[in-house]
Parts: structure tokens; sequence; C-alpha cells
């Protein structure tokens, strides 16, 4: 047999399995468990948050530029296959393009401006997602340990404002730009979480953070021993929790309900049982939930974190 009917032959079993390949993946794009009204959030959850659309719209403009830029790159190596292929122009080797400056400055301008243009937006988003409010509604310190979490509400549970003005020591961790922000008379409570805790409505492990619906809320965050990540998975957003530094950032619930929320971040070996919940609720709601941790003697702090030196705490601006 010639070499010619050697290759055709070779090529016809590919040939036959080319409408199996095609169906097989057709079948995996579609058979999934998502609705074609999931489909535009693009695997991301549905935002319980004001703040969440803007980094939903930031993972669906990623999308569309890696999609843009697919479709150019498997459009040209389709149209190299199909009208440069051996069998169709006879030759053993096309002539090759060297040294040619409008296609090396092509692929060297175009990459650059893609990655310029995804760095603008991506900072654009970052600056105004960490930007912190001058006075808050609510402020919650949440504190990250192997291997759970607590959460100090600090707010003025009783109504006094002459009553917990003085920073405790529990609170010692948290620079002075957080806690010169703090409300008057905000003796606090708190809720410490164990691994084996379980939401009583839910049934889902883990300590449960409570929020008000419509009302800024403040996280500090701080770690009494290792780097952790606070991760609410429908606010789209987490951060580390990291240990002789404090992060922060602010959401504004506008959903009521109960969601899960993980470490994201290894931190030891039972970093998988680092879970929690958020349920978020009415004001006059998270008000009682208050109330109710004080009945329970759960009135103050428990400790923040890792002491730290005044210059280590207060090295940033005051001005946030």
């Amino acid at each position: 047999m010639s070499p010619n009917g050697s290759d055709r032959s070779s090529r016809r079993p590919m040939r036959r399995k080319l409408p199996q390949v095609l169906t097989a993946g057709l079948i995996l794009a579609t058979a999934t468990g998502c609705t074609y009204k999931d489909f535009p959030r693009l695997g991301m959850p549905t935002p319980v948050t004001e703040e969440a659309p803007r980094i939903l719209s930031l993972w669906q403009g990623s999308w569309a530029a890696a999609l843009i830029t697919g479709i150019l790159v498997w459009g040209l190596i389709l149209w190299s296959i199909i009208f440069h292929r051996r069998s169709r122009t006879k030759v053993e080797v096309p002539p090759q393009t060297r040294y040619n400056m409008p296609i090396e400055a092509l692929y060297t301008v175009v990459p650059l401006i893609i990655v310029s243009v995804l760095f603008y937006f991506t900072a654009r988003d970052e600056s105004k997602l960490l930007s912190l409010s001058e006075k808050p509604a609510h402020t919650v310190n949440v504190v990250g340990y192997q291997w759970s979490w607590g959460f100090n509400y600090i707010e003025n549970v009783d109504g006094n404002p002459a009553t917990g003005n003085e920073i405790p020591p529990e609170l010692d961790a948290i620079p002075n730009r957080f806690t010169e922000q703090f409300p008057k008379g905000a003796e606090g409570v708190y809720d410490a979480g164990v691994p084996g805790q379980r939401n009583p409505q839910t049934g889902n492990p883990g300590p449960t953070l409570w929020l008000p619906k419509g009302e800024k809320v403040r996280f500090i965050l701080t770690s009494r021993d290792v780097i952790h990540s606070f991760w609410v998975v429908p606010f789209l957003m987490k951060q580390d929790v990291i240990p002789g530094h404090t992060n922060s950032f602010e959401v504004t619930p506008n959903q009521e309900g109960t969601f899960l929320g993980k470490c994201a971040e290894l931190c030891g070996v039972d970093h998988s049982r680092m879970l929690f919940n958020v349920k978020v609720v009415s004001p006059e709601r998270y008000q009682k939930h208050l109330e109710e941790l004080a009945k329970k003697g759960q009135s103050g702090y428990i400790p923040s974190g890792i002491a730290q030196t005044d210059p280590a705490r207060n090295a940033e601006t005051n001005k946030l």
C-alpha cells in the first residue's frame, strides 16, 4: 500500500471517533446542575450583599475576556489545521516566517493590553471593596483559632453609653485606628465556637454568626495562632486572618437566610472542620440575639489574637 493510502486509512478511525468526542463534550457541557438562570453567574453563588455584585461583574468580565481570547486562539489553530494541512498543500515543509516585526509586535503588545485592562478593573474594584466607612452601623471582631471561630459583637447591648468605654485587654490585638471607632458604651457580647457545634435550625456544622439585614457591618479579622481565611461563600468575598496583622472589610447583607462559611486557608490537620454559618435576620431580631447572648452570660469578649507591640499595632495610618 502506498504511503498516501496508509495515511488515509489511519485517518479514518479518527474521523469516525470525532462525532463521539463532540457528543461527549456536549453532554459534559450541558449535563450539569445549573439552570439557564444560573448560567450568567458562571459558577458563582447568588450574591447576598450589596457589595457582592461588583465582584460578580469582575468575574464575568474576566470570563468574557478569556472567552474572546480563546475563540481567537482556537480559530487560528483550526484555520492552520484546515488550510495548511499537508494533504492539501502536498508540501512536506511549508514556508517558514521569521523575523516578522508586525507579527512579533502584535503578540507582544496584545497580551500587555489584556493584562493592563484586567489589572485596572481589578485594582479599581479591590479599592472600592476594601474601603471603610467612617462609622459602620455594626462592628464584629472575627477571631480565627484552631479549629473553629469566635465572634466578638462590639455593640452597646444594654443601651447605656456610659458603660464599656474602656478597651478591654481581650481586644489589645486590635489597632487604635479601629478601636477609636467603636460605638460608645460597647460592653459587647461574644460567641465562641467549637468544631462539633451545629446550627440548630439547619444542622450545618460550626458556630453561627448573626448579622442584621440592610445595615453595614465591619469585620475586624484577628487570629490567635496561624493564618486562617474568613470566607462566606455567597458574599463572594474572603480575606486572610493573619496573626500579628489586622485585616478588615465591610458588607451590607441584603437577603435574610442562613449561609455557609469556611476557612479558605490550609491551617493545619483539622482545617476541614473550620466551618461556620452566617444567619442574616432583621435588625430587631439581631438586637434580640445580642440580648440573648448577654442573658446566657456571654457578655464581654473572648481574646482576639496574639498580643502586639504598640509600633506593630499602629504601624498603619489612623486615617481610614
